[in-house]
């Protein structure tokens, strides 16, 4: 039951607010605010499918917490994620990165080698579920970004849970898909982010947070 009182916890996200939050956290690196740039610039009807600025401090920090040196991340885009993810990993770290865009990820390519850590990343072109499952069936992911398309997200869950080390993570971008999940007649994308939802809250091998950051992102651990 929302009670008065949440709801007046719940600030009005202003132009201000956000900039208020962004100062507060990580400064991005020269590299990272290139990437943010060139991509809005290169890509202006499309930099959109970029995580918010916030989420790259978010990743990183996660990267560190648990102290994870296997990372899968499903949907790149021009690798802003994969670039934060990857400069949070010790040396000896490895991201799998998959997309289908030779044209998106050659910006991220430039900027992972201009960041030092191309190494780091093994980008991997092809139909992420088909990269999923070629994977080692054994437990040995310690983090997983889910990014992608949005009709295949429980799909990818379903790779990726058992692939997952007990205590990894899988952090999932969009789960409230702007506002659109709370309609019931929602179709397409947001029809499927609702599906989604439902299936992690009932998934009895993780347990989940859904937290307001960006358009919603869903932290979960796998047990």
């Amino acid at each position: 039951m929302t009670t008065q009182a949440s709801r007046d916890k719940r600030p009005l996200q202003t132009a201000e607010l956000y900039r208020y939050v962004l100062d507060h956290n990580p400064p991005l690196d020269p590299v990272l605010r290139d990437l943010v740039e060139t991509t809005h610039a290169r890509f202006p009807d499309r930099a959109g499918l970029q995580s918010a600025q916030e989420q790259g401090p978010m990743l990183a920090f996660l990267v560190r917490l648990i102290g994870a040196r296997r990372i899968v991340e499903v949907g790149t885009f021009t690798g802003f994620s994969a670039l934060a993810m990857a400069q949070a990993l010790p040396e000896d770290g490895t991201l799998i990165a998959c997309d289908i865009s030779e044209e998106w990820t050659d910006l991220g390519r430039e900027a992972w080698a201009r960041a030092g850590v191309a190494d780091r990343i093994d980008l991997r072109l092809a139909p992420a579920l088909d990269t999923l499952r070629a994977l080692p069936a054994e437990e040995g992911i310690d983090l997983a970004y889910l990014d992608a398309d949005k009709e295949n997200y429980i799909a990818y869950w379903e790779e990726l849970v058992p692939r997952m080390r007990p205590g990894g993570l899988i952090v999932a971008d969009n789960v409230l898909f702007h506002g659109e999940v709370t309609d019931p007649e929602a179709t397409g994308a947001a029809a499927a982010i609702r599906a989604f939802n439902d299936h992690v809250l009932a998934d009895d091998r993780t347990e989940s947070v859904m937290l307001t950051v960006a358009d919603g992102v869903t932290v979960a651990r796998r047990l």
